[in-house]
């Protein structure tokens, strides 16, 4: 792809571009709220609504940044410079000139200087971590803890398999104002902060404080098994360490009992298992992450686990679905009046009542129950993404496509299987669209609750 040289009034114009129609015309979620519009989304913290957005202009205010439509493209929906200015002007630039990009330098890795000793790390972690003393001398005298000298941060290294540093992460360990943790830079993503033992058990984390946390709630034989912690919930470094020891046979995933860490922990099972990873499990901490355990453990204040919603209403949906009887000769008129009267929870009951006809046509048996525990099964909330506009556009897809299908007079049997699989598809979209409807709807009482009766006595000021 050539490297545009953009003239400023191409960039003046893709930074003034209308980001909210822009977002709209995606299926992305936002919201008017006076005369700004906040901007919906999720990552693997959560789901965000921290951002306004008027005109071009954006502003995060969590996290206290902002700026125009271009930086924007880039910090939430991961678009290049290049693409981002093209997306915003619809392809049509003034000037395409073609020049070679910019080298990028990459900086060495490099890990910061430690300090003489790593007592305000070692309180930290186990005063205000309440992580075990003997785990954390361990882990020092393995040099994969320490204090930086500068800034006294605790620094957790990842080494490769001769032992050599490949990756670190810093974290903060003041007690007051916002922490930070960032990576240090040039470190090498396929390694992480880790343990190998020899008993054939690997043990997943998204962070080393997890890591450690979980090894004093459960340090019976800790030596002997494997532990991990990724950069946050990217697989990388898990996949370097399957690839290089290769006596690993049974994975636990520990990632948090939050959206983000619920969603890794699907994405990562999927993961293993097309590379024939078929032992990897799930352990779910019973607050948000292991160290909210074992702060609750030791009488500490702690933060309780976040639901993943959107699973959790579609499941309950899936597990809700009533038998609805059909009339065969009837299948493709009454599908388009259910879906074009836009009760999509019916349209769902009735999907699936058909597709259990066309499969007892074709020679298989499959009962109302079956179905339900194929859509839970089959359900991946990690690929349950877009707002109502493109959940609307996949369900009509689908709608058309057996609407086609159903046209045909006669089918084979392998062919109604196939009707049938696309009837359980229509269920399946208008499940996950039926979802977000009502999460949508929830998110606005949340943002404007029913006005309570007041108890005091009305009064009329003259």
């Amino acid at each position: 792809m050539p490297y545009f040289n953009f003239s400023d009034e191409d960039l003046y114009r893709a930074n003034n571009s209308d980001l909210v129609t822009f977002l709209e015309s995606r299926g992305e979620r936002v919201k008017r709220v006076g005369a700004t519009f906040q901007y919906i989304y999720t990552d693997a913290a959560g789901t965000h609504d921290s951002v306004t957005i008027s005109g071009g202009k954006w502003y995060d205010h969590k996290n206290q940044r902002g700026g125009y439509a271009v930086k924007f493209l880039q910090e939430f929906l991961g678009f290049s410079f290049q693409d981002s200015v093209l997306e915003l002007l619809g392809g049509n630039c003034s000037s395409q000139i073609a020049k070679e990009p910019t080298k990028l330098v990459v900086k060495p890795f490099e890990l910061p200087e430690a300090n003489s000793d790593m007592r305000r790390v070692f309180a930290y972690l186990t005063k205000q971590r309440f992580i075990n003393p003997q785990i954390i001398s361990h882990f020092a005298h393995e040099h994969q803890i320490y204090e930086d000298k500068k800034f006294h941060n605790v620094v957790f290294v990842g080494t490769d398999e001769n032992g050599v540093p490949k990756q670190a992460s810093v974290r903060s360990t003041i007690s007051f104002g916002k922490p930070f943790r960032i990576t240090v830079a040039g470190s090498d993503t396929n390694y992480g902060f880790s343990h190998f033992g020899n008993d054939g058990k690997l043990f997943v984390f998204e962070a080393p404080i997890d890591m450690l946390s979980f090894i004093t709630l459960n340090p019976k034989d800790w030596k002997n098994h494997s532990y991990i912690a990724m950069n946050g919930v990217y697989e990388s470094a898990l996949l370097k360490a399957l690839e290089s020891h290769s006596g690993l046979k049974n994975i636990y995933l520990c990632t948090d009992n939050d959206e983000g860490g619920i969603e890794a922990a699907e994405r990562l099972r999927d993961i293993l298992r097309a590379k024939n990873y078929e032992n990897a499990f799930r352990i779910l901490p019973q607050y948000k992450d292991w160290n909210e355990d074992l702060k609750a453990h030791n009488g500490a204040e702690f933060l309780p686990s976040v639901p993943h919603e959107r699973k959790e209403k579609y499941l309950d949906l899936a597990a809700n679905l009533r038998e609805t009887r059909i009339n065969p000769n009837r299948i493709s008129a009454d599908l388009i009046s259910i879906y074009n009267s836009a009760d999509y929870l019916r349209l769902a009951e009735f999907s699936v009542a058909a597709s259990v006809h066309f499969l007892k046509i074709s020679g298989e048996n499959f009962t109302l129950e079956m179905m339900k525990n194929r859509l839970a099964n089959e359900y991946k909330c990690y690929l349950d993404k877009g707002g109502i506009s493109v959940k609307s556009d996949k369900l009509r897809s689908a709608v058309n496509v057996v609407a086609e299908r159903l046209h045909s007079f006669s089918q084979t049997a392998d062919e109604l299987k196939i009707t049938a699989r696309k009837l359980f598809d229509i269920a399946d979209c208008a499940l996950r669209l039926t979802t977000e409807e009502t999460l949508v709807q929830r998110a606005e009482q949340k943002e404007s609750p029913e006005e309570v009766p007041s108890d005091e006595p009305f009064q009329v000021l003259i």
